[in-house]
């Protein structure tokens, strides 16, 4: 085997098909799995779609989703009732296609910081361990700060790109925008 054919067959999309019973049948160890082992799937970062056994529509983000509320009913949610209503708010506004980018931009950054947080961190001691945990507090809350920082320049760029296109497109009708 190349070591072409052994990075694709290691990044070949695993399918689950779900049937009308709910069920989840994995195609590649032909067996039923539960919503826990597609989130073990999900946390090794392998590569997988659910599809409807008959349609063949994809199921994936509905099954995420599933994941995601058994997770929120479980021990400790992420995610308060204000921040949830502030999201399905945005469903139908004329932000809703940005808010998903944003979303998506600002949980990479998370990502990225615990990755280099986790890299950093496999050389400690034990002496330094604790150092660091008497650090963490306001080190965090000075990379999150950052973080807002970030995230209301993008916010004050979306403004500002929205406010030009809808110039562009009044003056596009010979209309002057008068705000």
């Amino acid at each position: 085997m190349t070591d072409a054919t052994k990075t694709d067959a290691t990044d070949a999309v695993r399918v689950i098909k779900k049937y009308p019973n709910r069920r989840l049948y994995d195609t590649e160890t032909s067996n039923y799995i539960t919503l826990a082992q597609v989130k073990e799937l999900v946390m090794q970062r392998k590569p997988f779609e659910v599809r409807d056994a008959k349609s063949g529509e994809d199921l994936t983000r509905s099954i995420l989703l599933q994941i995601i509320l058994e997770e929120e009913a479980g021990g400790s949610p992420m995610f308060t009732a204000p921040v949830l209503e502030n999201l399905i708010r945005f469903y139908g506004n004329a932000m809703q296609g940005m808010l998903g980018g944003y979303l998506e931009k600002n949980i990479q950054t998370l990502v990225d910081l615990q990755a280099r947080m986790t890299e950093q961190s496999k050389a400690f001691t034990p002496e330094m361990w604790q150092q660091y945990m008497t650090l963490q507090a306001p080190a965090l809350q000075a990379m999150m700060g950052g973080s807002v920082e970030q995230s209301q320049r993008l916010m004050t760029q979306m403004q500002e790109n929205m406010q030009k296109q809808t110039n562009q497109f009044l003056d596009a009708f010979g209309l002057k925008n008068k705000s």
